[in-house]
């Protein structure tokens, strides 16, 4: 079956049960529409009333679909390998599903189970561009559509306050929370459902596409090829402080599908601190990071560039990764929004699971469109410089291949990735949007490029 037909089947399954809230950004991918406003808004009222009568009977079930097409022309290339973004012109597209199902245990918890069906591949096979302009499209890319289970995972929260606040999150139950809480998640999810959040730049389904703007370029999250880990992450939140820290399990290989099984062995640990302030009744809200990886990565000298040593793996045994992280949202206006994030690493190893970069700076604008009275529209505006350690820079000059970098050879010069988007809410829970983006220096190669992309992305939630 061709690519479009089974969008057009997605989209028709989808159909009958689109209801609930606009599809604004709700966290990292978006999995779903908060059950929230009142059924008439919807714009199948009688399915959202059930959907509320199932949740106020202790049962989730929301769900989305994304649509991503995306293409480049023809650009300047008098060289490639099998690591870089192809030189022709090229288009390629992704499709993604999930069907949350969430039940209520007892008071505070709750166990959610996504169940997700995707196909399609990123431009050139998803390499080429450390900050890939499509974060929904796998380095495991499929032709068929493909089952798998990205989160499966027991949440407690414990309030410590009488006093509750708003907290539209589709991965959970009910509209407000304790303001004050602790909040315990194990099993599997995406390590960015905990951290590196940003209210303007972390969802791909709904705001910006670009992998160094979704998440901190320089800092290699705990996940296997498709993005997803298991592990443990503890929360305190007062609506002014937040602490999370977390453990999760990493991948057995550069790129690997698998989690490496030596869980005493091979792990990440991460922190965060959260500071949440209002400036003149406008809200704001900076994030530090700091990780640790241990996984099988190989030293940059332990790693000849012709192929001698294995890249996947290490075997020599385990080696750490220090990393690094700031990150800041602040409305500087009404309806205006500003972010940044600067990241780093160590650089003396591999980069091992989201990409290869090893400094980075990110920054932007997001538009609400209420400010020209289109409420459910978004505009956005963003950048990401990114750059690499001197060791992975010989490696690349000597015409090593990464899992997403390597041209046979090297010019460097930092890679940088302007992107613009502009999302329409077409409809209750439908919204589709226009995406530009220019790739300069792309896979931090001056010899090669500049790379326009344009895309498009289809998006409907409930």
């Amino acid at each position: 079956m061709r690519a479009g037909h089974w969008l057009l089947l997605g989209w028709v399954a989808l159909a009958p049960v689109l209801a609930a809230a606009p599809a604004a950004a709700q966290g990292y991918g978006s999995a779903a529409v908060a059950n929230v406003g009142p059924p008439e808004d919807a714009l199948f009222p009688d399915l959202a009333a059930l959907q509320d009568r199932l949740e106020e009977q202790g049962w989730m079930l929301r769900g989305q679909a994304t649509f991503i097409w995306q293409g480049n022309g023809r650009f300047r290339s008098p060289y490639s390998d099998e690591g870089s973004l192809k030189a022709v012109a090229n288009a390629r597209n992704t499709l993604s599903t999930d069907l949350i199902l969430g039940r209520r245990l007892w008071h505070g918890a709750e166990f959610i189970l996504d169940a997700s069906v995707t196909r399609g591949f990123g431009l050139s096979n998803s390499v080429g561009v450390a900050s890939f302009p499509n974060n929904e499209a796998f380095r495991l890319g499929s032709t068929e559509p493909t089952f798998f289970v990205p989160r499966a995972f027991f949440r407690q929260t414990i309030g410590l306050s009488a006093d509750s606040v708003a907290d539209a999150d589709p991965l959970r139950f009910g509209e407000t929370r304790p303001r004050e809480r602790v909040t315990i998640t194990l099993g599997k999810f995406s390590v960015w459902d905990i951290f590196d959040d940003n209210l303007y730049a972390h969802d791909a389904r709904t705001q910006f596409l670009g992998w160094g703007l979704v998440g901190a370029g320089a800092f290699d999250f705990a996940a296997d090829a498709r993005g997803w880990t298991e592990g443990l992450a503890v929360e305190w939140e007062d609506g002014r402080w937040g602490v999370r820290v977390g453990a999760f399990r990493v991948a057995r290989q550069a790129n690997g599908l698998f989690l490496d099984p030596a869980t005493t062995r091979a792990w990440q640990v991460i922190g965060q601190v959260d500071r949440f302030w209002e400036i003149g009744g406008r809200p704001g809200a900076i994030r530090l990071l700091y990780g640790l990886s241990r996984t099988r990565q190989s030293r940059w000298g332990e790693l000849p560039p012709d192929g001698t040593a294995p890249f996947a793996i290490n075997p020599q045994g385990y080696r750490l990764k220090h990393m690094v992280a700031g990150n800041l949202e602040q409305e500087v206006a009404e309806g205006i929004g500003f972010f940044a994030r600067l990241s780093w690493n160590d650089g003396r190893t591999q980069n091992w699971m989201f990409t290869e970069m090893d400094r980075a700076v990110s920054g932007g604008l997001s538009f609400d469109g209420k400010r020209w009275d289109r409420p459910g529209d978004t505009a956005g505006l963003g950048f990401n410089i990114g750059w690499i350690s001197h060791g992975r820079r010989r490696y690349l000059e000597a015409g090593g291949i990464g899992f997403i970098t390597g041209d046979g050879r090297l010019n460097y010069g930092p890679e940088t990735t302007l992107e613009t988007y502009y999302d329409w809410r077409l409809a209750a829970g439908i919204n589709l949007a226009v995406n530009a983006q220019l790739v300069v220096n792309p896979a931090y190669n001056r010899d090669r490029g500049p790379v326009p992309i344009i895309g498009l992305r289809l998006h409907a939630a409930f």
